[in-house]
């Protein structure tokens, strides 16, 4: 009997191969964006192949936001159970690294997952967590040394810091990188409770939040919270337009289309930032100073418009893209004040290591902001802005 050449040719791993360029095009475009074409094509199947391993695209995207956290897992468990809290983060950094591509499915789409899928994620998270835990804990014996209020914001804070890796393209060599994350992870991981506190000491004045004063904005703040909540895909126009008391037709004659309510939210969220970080650079007396104001006003804005900045953050690549042009001009133009701030404290650090490490900071924000669900107080204000300079490496 003749073997079938395609048979024969077919990788034993195509599985992990879909799964992999399934996690890529998940994470670029968004769960619904994203087709079995163009997932097929992008492993150089057909599309009737791919169904054999899958048979829907809702049991691929699932694999792949539980992918990441289980490499994490299983990276951890190769490790010593008594093995220290440096080569713990170091074991972390080292799976993002190798699958960074795909890892922003578990950072934002995972919201797409069904309940039990997202029970199951989280009990895998917290394994995570807690292996990190017990590490730190390790890290710091003796009577009192244990700060467990503060313990596991420290711990995501840290897994956010490292998590950041899959949400920009910035790179470096990969043992420079795996060495700056592994670092600047455990800096975050051994804050300790009221570091950096010139940090707190920042005075905050956000811009207010435009008021409503048009049918058109009341569109949008009613938009706003639905995208947040629910993913742009799934809120319908019935729905906003219930949320203002308009007829579904009514929309039209503000918004052209659903997208448009999105990229007004997203030019709100930038323009807020924007006035913030000006605000925050008023009277600062020196680079120091300067990057903790930054941190200060970075986190208060992520408290302050939750919902607001996690649709911009997470929506952003479903944009059409002379939609997201000036949106993504905005984000470079930000971060490049923060880098410049940066290498003005930390002279040592090139571009690239200093772009990366306020990424970092970003995602110390995001995770610390999850981790305490947002729940708006100077504390925790002032608890996130230290791990976000420590993160830095002031």
């Amino acid at each position: 009997m003749t073997a079938d050449p395609v048979a024969a040719t077919r990788p034993r791993n195509r599985r992990q191969l879909i799964v992999d360029a399934a996690g890529r095009l998940f994470s670029e475009r968004g769960y619904h964006a994203a087709s079995m074409e163009e997932i097929a094509s992008g492993v150089g199947i057909t599309a009737a192949a791919l169904y054999r391993h899958f048979p829907n695209k809702y049991a691929l995207f699932a694999e792949c936001a539980h992918s990441m956290v289980e490499g994490l897992v299983a990276a951890l468990d190769e490790l010593p159970e008594d093995a220290e809290l440096p080569d713990v983060l170091a074991a972390l950094v080292r799976v993002t690294v190798a699958h960074r591509a795909s890892g922003g499915v578990y950072r934002w789409e995972a919201r797409y997952l069904e309940r039990a899928d997202r029970r199951l994620l989280a009990v895998q998270f917290a394994r995570v967590v807690g292996r990190v835990t017990d590490a730190l804990r390790r890290s710091r014996p003796g009577p009192g040394a244990q700060d467990t209020d503060g313990e596991r914001l420290r711990v995501v804070a840290a897994l956010g810091a490292i998590g950041s890796l899959t949400m920009h393209r910035t790179s470096l060599a990969q043992r420079r990188l795996e060495e700056l994350m592994s670092a600047c992870a455990l800096r975050v991981a051994t804050t300790a409770p009221g570091g950096a506190a010139g940090s707190a000491a920042h005075a905050v004045t956000l811009p207010a939040p435009p008021v409503p004063r048009s049918r058109r904005a009341e569109i949008l703040a009613a938009a706003v919270p639905l995208f947040a909540r629910d993913g742009f895909a799934n809120v319908t126009n019935g729905q906003i337009a219930e949320a203002v008391g308009l007829a579904p037709s009514a929309l039209y004659r503000h918004y052209p289309g659903k997208v448009d309510i999105l990229a007004a939210a997203c030019l709100q969220a930038a323009g807020l930032l924007t006035q913030s970080v000006d605000r925050s650079l008023e009277g600062v007396s020196g680079p120091r100073d300067a990057v903790e104001a930054l941190a200060a006003a970075y986190v208060a804005y992520s408290f302050r418009h939750t919902a607001l900045t996690s649709v911009a953050e997470a929506e952003i690549g479903g944009l059409p893209a002379e939609l997201r042009r000036p949106l993504v001009q905005a984000q470079r133009e930000h971060i490049a004040v923060w880098e410049q701030q940066v290498r003005l404290a930390r002279p040592e650090l090139d571009p690239r290591p200093a772009r990366l490490l306020v990424h970092a900071g970003f995602g110390v924000v995001v995770e610390a902001g999850r981790s305490l669900r947002w729940q708006d107080s100077p504390g925790h204000r002032a608890a996130v802005t230290g791990l976000v300079v420590g993160a830095l490496g002031l």
